[in-house]
């Protein structure tokens, strides 16, 4: 079975100029991209329930500000993972 994907894949990379090769690439980036939907949505509802939170307590703010920008760095860089596999797709084919 990995032999076929491997003849697949040189095939396809033996036609440095097919169009098919170089669509597989432009959906492999906007595949790579859908990772990035997900950390938006997490981020906003974050942001949301922090925001609620210090509603509910004024006197933690600094606290959860603090965990939330944390929270917010950590989640981003799955974002800008996806987005360094897709440039890596499209400008290194």
């Amino acid at each position: 079975m990995t032999n076929q994907f491997v003849e697949i894949a040189s095939k396809l990379n033996n036609d440095a100029g097919s169009s098919t090769g170089v669509g597989l690439v432009a959906i492999g980036a906007g595949l790579a991209m859908i990772g990035a939907l997900g950390v938006g949505a997490g981020q906003g509802y974050a942001a949301g329930k922090a925001a609620e939170a210090v509603g509910r307590n004024p006197e933690a703010e600094k606290k959860i500000s603090k965990l939330m920008i944390i929270g917010a760095a950590i989640a981003e860089t799955s974002s800008i993972y996806a987005l360094l596999i897709a440039i890596l797709l499209i400008f290194v084919y």
